[in-house]
């Protein structure tokens, strides 16, 4: 069995070391193709391949055409949007994140955001504290968890959203729940983001929804830039001086934004919340774990697509 590690940007050296003794105690053989800089290298590197490891490169139905060998694709991480899971479903393919691995690292990333925006993006001036604030979480799963973990440090009133999870589970945490987003956005001087990227949440973070925030909200992204309502919320934002967005994912607007708010607004270059060592090995070894359990055991646990 040959299992290819499929990376543009690729894992640290000691996360590949990781991945290797995994798959090679397994008896495999393991591939590397790192740091491609066009899409027919990867084609001709999934030709043989039985199992594949990306972080978000695309996988799509041309790659899994090219693919004939492959059984699973395995995404280290949580989010798994750059997948075909329809097309991979059609190939008999299996398609598993590795959930819960970078989840603290993304964590503490959405609170040196907070911090950077009630402290003015550090210009000097007076800025005022997180501790009293109210918090939401939108969408509580392995992130939001440790955003709750995180904020009760900081001596946040912590409240969650989150549609498919049921309210005594949250709320065993020591966090509210509240009945709707409208009702979080109200509520909350901070609000964390946490959704995926899908048809019901595409655009949803839009004009109406983040002008319920008390004065001088803070909305911090740190999920996908799909769900905001770019247009929207920069209207938003010419109309309400208090408001300032955070965000980890480079909104394709980002030079309108930029211009328009100074010290209201700021986005990393590149997504940046997994980009730690710590969430680098985990994930990359829990991807070569849950790769070998799928080819010697069967075990789907983290499945994402349909068989």
């Amino acid at each position: 069995m040959k299992v290819l590690i499929a990376t543009d940007k690729p894992f640290a050296k000691v996360a590949v070391d990781g991945i290797r003794k995994e798959i090679e105690a397994a008896g495999y053989e393991l591939a590397l193709l790192e740091k491609y800089t066009e899409k027919a290298q990867l084609l001709d590197a999934v030709k043989d391949a039985n199992a594949i490891i990306i972080r978000s490169d695309i996988i799509d139905a041309e790659v899994l055409d090219a693919a004939k060998e492959l059984k699973i694709v395995v995404r280290a991480g949580a989010g798994y949007d750059n997948v075909d899971l329809e097309a991979a479903t059609a190939h008999n393919v299996c398609v598993m994140n590795t959930p819960g691995q970078n989840s603290n690292a993304v964590a503490e990333l959405a609170f040196g955001m907070m911090v950077m925006a009630v402290r003015n993006m550090y210009n000097g001036t007076s800025g005022t504290e997180l501790k009293g604030k109210k918090l939401g979480i939108h969408a509580y799963g392995n992130v939001g968890r440790n955003v709750a973990r995180i904020a009760k440090g900081f001596g946040m009133e912590i409240f969650a959203f989150d549609a498919f999870c049921p309210k005594e589970v949250i709320e065993k945490d020591g966090v509210k729940a509240v009945d709707s987003a409208d009702e979080l956005y109200s509520t909350c001087d901070v609000v964390s983001l946490h959704i995926p990227a899908t048809a019901e949440t595409k655009n949803s973070i839009n004009y109406a929804l983040v002008n319920k925030m008390p004065k001088g909200g803070v909305l911090v992204n740190t999920a996908r830039k799909e769900v905001i309502n770019e247009t929207e919320l920069i209207q938003l934002m010419e109309e309400r001086a208090d408001l300032k967005y955070m965000t980890d994912i480079m909104p394709a607007a980002n030079e309108t934004f930029a211009a328009k708010f100074v010290g209201r607004y700021f986005s990393t270059p590149k997504k940046m919340g997994a980009q730690t060592a710590e969430a680098n090995i985990n994930a990359g070894i829990a991807a070569a774990q849950q790769i070998v359990g799928f080819l010697k055991d069967g075990c789907e646990k983290f499945r994402v697509n349909k068989k």
